[in-house]
This record gives C-alpha cells, structure tokens and sequence, in this order.
C-alpha cells in the first residue's frame, strides 16, 4: 500500500500546523537556522501516491537501469514480470537513469526462501536500496532473529552504520515495505558543510528517526557535491520489488 506524504511547509513567514495557519515572527538577521530534518514527510494516514511522484517499478513496466561495472555496460540478469522486478542471481545491481538530491522513496520487497535449513542471515533473502549509490539500507532475511542476535548487517540497518529502532522484519515471502525521506549531505566545494539525513519507516514502524549520515556505508560510493542514482543492489539472491516510486522533494 503507498502513502500520500504530508508534505513541509516553506512558506518564508507563515507557520502552518494542521488546518490553522498562523503568521510567524520576522526572524532576525542573527537568529540561527532551523535544524534540517527529514522528519514531517510520512503520513501514513494517507494511501495514494503522490501525483509529483515517478513510478520506477509498476504494473506497466520498470525505469531501471544495469549498473555499469569498471566503467562498461554489464548484461542484467534482473527479470520483470507482472509487475515484479526480480534481482539478479549474480552480482548485477540496477540503477535508475536519474539522479536525485532530496527525496522521498517508497518500495515493496519480497525476501526469498532459503534452500538452506540453516542460513546465514546475511546470506539469505540478501539485497539492499543504495540511496545516491552511497548509503545502503540493508535488505535480508531477518525474521525471527532475537534482538540480542540482530547485527547491523541484517535487515533495515543502515549497513554496518546502526541497526534499526524496531525489528519488524515479516517472515520470507511475505511482502514488506519500506518508506525512506533522504536529504543530501551539502557541500561548499569539496568540502562539505552538512551530513546527510535519513528516515526510513519498515512495515510502517519508525526504525531511523532522522539520522545523521556522517559518511557512505560499506560498498557505496565516496560522498560528493553531485546527486546521484538510486541503486537496487544484486546479491546472488532473487529478492522481488513491486510498487517502487520515487518523489522529488526540497528539504
């Protein structure tokens, strides 16, 4: 199911909280800027897609791309059908043909079930959501793993960075859902002024309150002043994707 967001007001000089809309104080030459925040975004009240969002995977087709690999093109093993986008059996990842800054990304996944009786977590059901192709929220079978026993390579860490707030990872075949608001780290140059930020919802359960990106995790790429793609990463596993959509956002 997507979820219309409740998106920020940046009206200079009004304040608007629910239906009532106040006039705010002029802010003095002096007064230090709000904190930014990816927080606000999400409601999950509502149901619908946004109309300003780009739907990448969808009943009529997918927008992804292979990613290059040394600089060529490499021949993708993902399959579409049906409005499913099934990931790679090899190493392949795909990427979308645009890049983005801030934004909002909603998506459906479907770990896949393990012929081993007894798997490494980090080997089954394994993929991830690589935003700008720099931060990886991980994807894995991770139902049924005890708290105590959760790492923070298993399902809905920031890889190698933090482990979720809650675990609420469904059981592998069933279909969850992640709900992610990014906002870019920003740069003066080539030096950069600002971490990027993150909020990602998992089964519709909070499990990263605005966190503060202080650098790429695992394998993505060095942090830069550019945008970059959205990458569903291959990792020998046929982790399926349906209802994938993207929403531009100006945080």
């Amino acid at each position: 199911m997507t979820r219309q967001p409740l998106l920020p007001l940046f009206t200079v000089g009004l304040l608007c909280l629910a239906a009532t809309c106040t006039a705010a104080e002029p802010a003095s030459e002096s007064a230090e800027q709000a904190t930014p925040t990816t927080r606000g975004i999400i409601d999950l009240e509502q149901d619908t897609r946004p109309d300003t969002a780009v739907q990448l995977v969808g009943d009529e087709g997918h927008a992804f791309i292979p990613e290059p690999a040394t600089g060529r093109e490499v021949e993708s093993k993902w399959v579409y059908a049906d409005g499913v986008l099934t990931a790679s059996p090899s190493w392949d990842s795909v990427i979308t043909p645009d890049n983005y800054t801030d934004f909002r990304l909603y998506l459906e996944f479907n770990v896949n079930i393990s012929d081993n009786p007894n798997p490494n977590p980090e080997q089954d059901g394994n993929s991830g959501v690589y935003i700008q192709q720099r931060y990886e929220i991980q994807i894995q079978n991770a139902f049924g793993i005890a708290e105590e026993d959760f790492k923070h390579t298993y399902c809905g860490s920031i890889y190698k960075f933090k482990k979720p707030d809650h675990l609420v990872a469904k059981p592998a075949g069933e279909w969850q859902t992640y709900d992610i608001v990014f906002r870019a780290a920003r740069f003066d140059g080539d030096t950069k002024t600002e971490n990027a930020r993150i909020t990602v919802y998992h089964n519709g359960t909070l499990i990263h309150d605005d966190v503060e990106l202080s650098n790429k995790t695992g394998a993505g790429r060095a942090e830069g002043p550019e945008p970059g793609p959205i990458k569903l990463q291959g990792h020998n596993n046929p982790v399926q994707y349906r209802n994938v959509w993207v929403q531009r956002l100006e945080l």
